[in-house]
């Protein structure tokens, strides 16, 4: 079974409150869970995240797998993951870190050494 740690809405319209529970993927997302290990209420200024850093931990271990958000929240609660990497916006991806003409510069290396190389053997032979 494929278990993932995601937010379950609750709260009245324009009011959210979310429960940080472990749900078999195939659940729906205000359905049926294994267990709730948390809670989050983004309307307030501090506390946000209330977390069982003890069973977060557990059910990291058995495999489950965070959603997008509650990485982000386990993240902020210095709790350790490293199944799923946390994206922040602003870092280069390794795609992107890479230079642009490395690829290029290697190539035209060899190139240009031939040259220089042909010129020296036409002076050998004068």
């Amino acid at each position: 079974m494929a278990t993932r740690i995601r937010l379950a809405r609750g709260g009245k319209a324009h009011r959210p409150f979310y429960r940080i529970v472990v749900a078999d993927s195939r659940a729906p997302r205000d359905g049926k869970f294994i267990e709730r290990i948390g809670s989050y209420d983004p309307l307030l200024a501090e506390n946000k995240v209330k977390l069982d850093v003890e069973r977060v931990t557990h059910w990291l271990n058995m495999g489950a797998k965070p959603s997008e958000r509650v990485s982000k929240l386990l993240a902020l609660q210095g709790v350790e993951h490293r199944l799923v990497d946390v994206w922040k916006p602003g870092t280069p991806t390794e795609a992107a870190a890479e230079p642009k003409g490395k690829g290029k510069a290697k190539a035209a290396a060899p190139a240009e050494a031939e040259p220089a190389a042909k010129e020296g053997e036409g002076e050998q032979a004068s």
